[in-house]
Order: structure tokens, then C-alpha cells, then sequence
């Protein structure tokens, strides 16, 4: 039989946890680079030509990816068809910043997972030369050094 698991924490420690995490958010929020960011997002977002011509990259990289993983061969022309959109897009200034701001953000929540993980691993604040394994923590697979 399967008893209800009972909450390790108190309601105390509940609050205290959730109030150090809003405290992290504020931190986060008050960096110099957030405005940047939020402003490249929402500058994509408003900008219908620019999200058009990220979303058909995205789907057709998808596509790609399926045909490989069906074993399925890639023609030169669907290649050089995707490498030509994927210039586009990265010549476009609108949709650079918001690529630029995805993997900012990307960096962040990946540095904060990092240390919480590693806590709750290890049973005490992590030291940088616990990071040195070289991956983001169980199951990532990211492929960064860290």
C-alpha cells in the first residue's frame, strides 16, 4: 500500500524557501542585460515578418530533423535551402536579438538549475570544482563545459 508521502517541510520552511526564490527572481530581474533582453523579445514578438521567417526556419529544421531520424537522406538542395534561410534569420536584427535573448535567458535558468541541483546532490553549497564533471547535471545533455 502506498502511504500519501507526508510534506518534508514545514510551512515555515515552505515560505522562508519561496521567499528566497522570489528574492533570486528580483536579483535576476535587476541584472543590467534584462532590459536588452525583454526589449529583443518583445521587438520579435510585435514584428509578424521576423517571427514568420523564424517559425518557417524552425519547422523546416524540424522536418530535417525527423527525414534523419528516419534514416532518411538530406538532398544538397535541402541543405543549401535551410543554410540560405538560416542566414537569413541571422541577418535579420530583429529576430538576432530574440535568439540573442532566448540564449541568455537559456544561461541563466541553466546556471540556477545548476546550483540547485548540485545542492541538493551534494548536501551542501557547491564549490566551482564541483562543476568541473564537464555537463549541466543528470540527464542534460547539453554538451557545455562547464
Amino acid at each position: 500500500m502506498c502511504r500519501p508521502q507526508k510534506n518534508m517541510l514545514t510551512q515555515s520552511e515552505q515560505n522562508l524557501v519561496l521567499e528566497k526564490t522570489r528574492e533570486l527572481c528580483s536579483t535576476i530581474l535587476a541584472q543590467p542585460n534584462m532590459g536588452t533582453i525583454r526589449k529583443n523579445i518583445d521587438s520579435f514578438m510585435s514584428d509578424d515578418k521576423s517571427k514568420t521567417q523564424y517559425e518557417s526556419l524552425m519547422t523546416k529544421g524540424q522536418e530535417m530533423h525527423e527525414k534523419q531520424h528516419r534514416s532518411l537522406p538530406l538532398s544538397g538542395e535541402e541543405v543549401g535551402a535551410f543554410e540560405k534561410q538560416r542566414e537569413a534569420v541571422l541577418n535579420n536584427p530583429v529576430a538576432r536579438g530574440f535568439l540573442d535573448a532566448q540564449q541568455a535567458l537559456h544561461q541563466i535558468q541553466e546556471t540556477v538549475t545548476q546550483q540547485i541541483v548540485k545542492t541538493l546532490e551534494l548536501g551542501r553549497l557547491p564549490k566551482e570544482e564541483d562543476f568541473e564533471s564537464g555537463s549541466c547535471g543528470h540527464g542534460c545533455g547539453c554538451d557545455h563545459n562547464h
